[in-house]
């Protein structure tokens, strides 16, 4: 079931992220082309992104790749960890591309350079800003479902991709109105947004890498099933940790003590099935079996 699981999410990461990759090689060839063509540093900026946005969708790749690997003598949990570093590497991209839009909007800002663009520039940036937001939204919705941090980071990327298509339209209008540094101070604008957003997703991944717990939610539901087994007349030392998009879980539970060790096994394995149905991620699961005496209930 556990196996299932990841093969059924690693082939809908695979698929979304593939989409993306067509998405970005063609928007940013046009982006490049009719920024240099037009003279429109911001929509020359746009397209360097959306070469980024390319390569991260690569890395979101690799790290589907990597984590998906079975566990091994030099790495017993797993591989997951590789979907968090390839988050990592995507959010080091951002700030990285972010810093240097910025200083090169600074120059031109500085050395008073400003050029008109022409009406090609806003067209590609109207169907950027159309075609980013869909891909921004299809894999927002795949990463939430699987909770793929790398995903996440990777719709995030695609977001701010559009997010800076705004501003190089708003620059262009600003150019067309008179206001000379237009373009430029737009395309500032753009990497700074990217850098906001690159911190964002370093701080998940830096979570992550933490081995946080399960968020409040899942947590919730975790104590729901077990309560819900009548079976288990209490339980506690309840702990959870995040390896990429699984969930690894602990706890002690307390059974009659008059059953025999095949008994309170059964009443386990049945909670570990039920936990594996319900919890819509991989989850490995360790349950220590205690008998319900009142010095161990705690």
């Amino acid at each position: 079931m556990q196996n299932d699981k990841l093969n059924n999410t690693n082939r809908q990461i695979k698929s979304v992220t593939k989409t993306a990759i067509t998405g970005n090689i063609a928007l940013s060839a046009v982006k490049v082309c009719v920024g240099l063509l037009a003279g429109s540093m911001a929509l020359v900026a746009d397209g360097i992104h959306s070469i980024s946005d390319m390569i991260t969708d690569v890395a979101v790749l690799l790290g589907v790749y990597l984590g998906a690997k079975k566990p091994d003598r030099k790495h017993q949990y797993g591989h997951g960890k590789a979907e968090t570093l390839a988050a990592v590497f995507i959010g080091v991209i951002l700030a990285v591309v972010g810093t240097l839009i910025v200083i090169r909007a600074a120059a031109d800002i500085a050395a008073n350079k400003h050029v008109v663009p022409h009406y090609a520039v806003l067209f590609v940036a109207l169907l950027s800003i159309v075609l980013k937001e869909f891909l921004y939204r299809i894999t927002k919705r795949v990463a939430r479902k699987l909770h793929s941090t790398a995903l996440y980071a990777n719709a995030w990327h695609h977001r701010s991709d559009a997010l800076s298509s705004i501003a190089v339209v708003a620059g262009f209008v600003a150019l067309r109105f008179g206001f000379r540094h237009g373009d430029g101070l737009a395309a500032a604008a753009v990497g700074l947004m990217i850098i906001l957003v690159a911190a964002r997703i370093l701080s998940d991944c830096f979570n992550e890498l933490t081995e946080v717990a399960v968020d409040d939610e899942t947590f919730e539901g975790i104590k729901t099933i077990i309560n819900g087994d009548p079976a288990i007349r209490h339980w506690h030392r309840l702990r959870t940790r995040t390896v990429g998009r699984e969930v690894f879980l602990d706890l002690h539970i307390l059974v009659d003590p008059a059953l025999s060790i095949a008994a309170a096994h059964e009443i386990a394995e049945h909670l570990e099935n039920t936990l594996h149905e319900q919890i819509t991620r991989p989850v490995n699961i360790i349950v220590h079996i205690e008998p319900d005496v009142p010095e161990l209930r705690k």
